[in-house]
């Protein structure tokens, strides 16, 4: 079976005529019989009767035309989806990012993008996950790449990597062991997303596990920026929590959780959405750059 061979058959059926049909696409009246009798040979039913001087669709022929009509579109919109990502020479990509994306993955990625495709303006919105979803859901943004847990009503999510959270502390003495849930609760505690508190992933994680043990973490300083709360640990303020690979040049030693806790990364699109090909091309590079 030929996409050609759909196409004839809708245009017969359209203008119940074999040589309308021909007439309209240009071509041969046998021509489009033969190929038309070679489609009802494959499916092994008459598509057409013959009716006066033209044609009607049976049975088979009618329950056949959603069919064909599905695969034709979806061969069009695999074509187009092709051409606009090897021409991709223009528009805006708006993706949506957890908060500290910019410390393992953001700025790589976008310059790989870029030297890509130099026409393509980005614009990567770095968020609480929570708020990612929510601009994803809503249609603000076509996708992101988020921590989990979040809500995900009205959304696909598809978890790509996990990496271990650790405790950190400017002082040795406060990583010799791993770190439980009840250490934590007493611990001098400084927390970033402050203004994300109670949708946050990573708080989310910690405070389950604690009504779980029957203690509660209360912070000694909330801050916006996971910046911030890694300088004020550095400076021996307080203790925070984080990925090692977001620390860079600051001098903070780290242990891991009894047991571990992980974050999981994931990306996040409307449920049934049809992404733009920048979109889709952002997401398979930033995929193999979590890889």
């Amino acid at each position: 079976m030929r996409l050609e061979q759909l196409e004839y058959f809708l245009a017969a059926a359209e203008h119940k005529s074999f040589s309308a049909a021909a007439e309209t696409l240009l071509m041969a009246q046998p021509s489009l019989s033969d190929q038309i009798r070679r489609l009802e040979a494959e499916l092994g039913v008459p598509l057409f009767v013959r009716a006066g001087r033209g044609v009607e669709l049976t049975d088979a022929g009618r329950l056949f035309v959603p069919h064909a009509e599905r695969v034709l579109a979806e061969a069009r919109e695999a074509v187009d989806a092709v051409r606009e990502v090897r021409t991709l020479a223009g528009g805006t990509l708006a993706f949506g990012f957890f908060g500290g994306a910019h410390h393992v993955l953001l700025v790589g990625l976008v310059a790989r993008f870029h030297a890509k495709y130099p026409d393509v303006r980005v614009r990567a919105i770095g968020q609480n996950s929570a708020e990612v979803a929510d601009d994803v859901r809503e249609g603000r943004l076509e996708a992101g790449l988020v921590i989990l847990p979040i809500d995900d009503s009205g959304l696909e999510v598809r978890p790509a990597r996990r990496e271990e959270l650790y405790y950190m502390s400017a002082d040795p003495e406060r990583v010799r062991e791993p770190m439980t849930i009840e250490r934590l609760a007493e611990a001098p505690l400084i927390l970033y997303d402050a203004r994300w508190r109670a949708e946050d992933p990573t708080r989310v994680q910690m405070r389950e596990r604690a009504q779980g043990a029957g203690v509660q973490l209360e912070p000694m300083i909330e801050v916006e920026y996971m910046t911030a709360a890694f300088d004020l640990a550095a400076r021996g303020v307080g203790d925070t929590v984080g990925l090692p690979s977001m620390l860079r040049a600051r001098k903070l030693h780290h242990v891991a959780f009894d047991p571990p806790i992980y974050q999981t990364y994931a990306f996040i699109t409307r449920r049934n959405a049809r992404l733009s090909p920048s979109t889709r091309v952002f997401m398979e590079m930033a995929e193999k750059a979590l890889a």
